[in-house]
């Protein structure tokens, strides 16, 4: 009997001990549960705090495109209250004619299983205030997730029109001044063919008519004194040598032959006499003349521009020894690439403020709607490349209308 009660003492302290066990176990556990409950409470108010204290509009909706969660700055972005966004569409802060496009977006992104992606990748888009009143540009990305098999979207936004006005008037501000520098050198052009035209056809002949008369002179002065003879001989090579000066600064100022002949013989003739002048082995190849006599007279310009202040920086700057030029036209556009052996030039030096000469030369491209390039040459020298369409773009679009 003693036996029995003492085992019967066993199994109810054991039973005891596993009750106090699992109480111990089970007051552990709530007391876990709360503080899971309690970190998750303030891991909710932390999220909603910083979602509250954003600088961008926070959206989320559902697979429906339903609002379900709409922050402060989408309140001021909109000028919408929470309470009237919730729960209702996205389409309603779209202008219309973009909300078909939009809805089809997202459910191509939402089979794509990328987690997130900026919205119009190259484009500004656009939304609207919640009365309509006004359209404004945006910036946005999208992120997706799931939550008990529910799919949502967030949209992260900004609204960029003071960033768009001032881009804005930053690009017509440059269209002025790229306008305005188009004017200046289209005024110096005419200047400096007026300079030209009056050097080699007024200047010219006076001196050709005073060549002219000191020979007469010399022919009817009879015995003349060997030092008058040694004088008009040296008179007459200082008018040689002026009428020379006076043909290579017309020639500089303006060649006539490039609106008399074309742009191929006026760019031959340049190299021809850069490498005469300056000692540097230089060759031009060019297309055939009838490729590109026929281009528009500014553009005729900037291209025999382009060539000469390059062939003029070979002399000044590269210590090169030879120098090659090479003129293309294509369907399109025109293609002048100028390069040397020299030095070549640094970075450091087409960043200088002073390198007006670089910097002319890309206005031309630019105001043309052209390009220029100046780099290194895979031979170590300079190359300079510019591109210039053969048509205005203006002409081009009324031919293709």
């Amino acid at each position: 009997m003693s036996e029995m009660l003492i085992a019967s003492f066993a199994v109810a302290a054991a039973l005891a001990l596993v009750g106090v066990v699992v109480f111990v176990s089970a007051r552990r556990l709530r007391r876990a549960d709360a503080r899971a409950a309690l970190a998750l409470h303030e891991s909710e108010a932390q999220l909603a705090a910083v979602v509250e204290s954003a600088m961008d509009a926070i959206i989320t909706v559902d697979s429906e495109h339903r609002i379900v969660l709409f922050n402060r700055a989408a309140e001021q972005v909109f000028r919408c209250r929470r309470e009237e966004a919730l729960g209702g569409s996205l389409e309603r802060f779209l202008p219309v004619r973009f909300r078909a496009a939009h809805r089809g977006y997202i459910e191509r992104f939402g089979h794509t299983g990328v987690t997130s992606r900026r919205m119009g990748d190259t484009t500004t888009l656009a939304a609207i205030r919640a009365d309509g009143s006004e359209e404004f540009p945006i910036e946005a990305s999208i992120s997706q997730t799931e939550v008990d098999a529910k799919r949502y979207y967030t949209v992260i936004l900004r609204d960029i029109t003071a960033r768009k006005q001032a881009e804005d008037l930053l690009r017509r501000q440059q269209h002025e001044l790229r306008e305005l520098s188009a004017q200046v050198l289209e005024a110096r052009e005419e200047e400096k063919t007026l300079i030209a035209r009056e050097l080699h056809d007024e200047l010219g002949q006076l001196l050709t008519a005073m060549k002219m008369d000191l020979s007469w002179l010399r022919e009817r002065l009879p015995g003349l004194d060997p030092a008058l003879e040694a004088k008009a001989r040296q008179m007459n090579q200082v008018l040689d040598q002026t009428v020379g000066s006076v043909r290579r600064i017309a020639a500089d100022l303006r060649p006539l032959m490039l609106d008399d002949l074309g742009l191929a013989d006026a760019a031959g003739w340049l190299v021809e006499d850069f490498a005469r002048r300056s000692g540097i082995e230089c060759r031009i190849d060019l297309p055939p003349a009838e490729r590109i006599d026929a281009l528009e007279r500014d553009r005729a310009i900037a291209v025999y521009r382009v060539l000469q202040e390059a062939l003029t920086n070979i002399a000044r700057h590269s210590g090169a020894k030879r120098a090659w030029a090479v003129l293309e036209a294509g369907d399109e556009a025109l293609v002048l690439e100028v390069e040397d052996d020299g030095r070549g030039i640094s970075a450091e030096d087409i960043a200088k403020s002073r390198s007006l000469g670089i910097k002319g030369m890309r206005e031309r491209m630019l105001y043309l709607g052209g390009e220029l390039e100046v780099m290194r040459a895979p031979r170590g020298g300079t190359r300079v490349r510019a591109r210039v369409p053969l048509v205005s773009t203006q002409a081009a679009n009324g031919r293709r209308a």
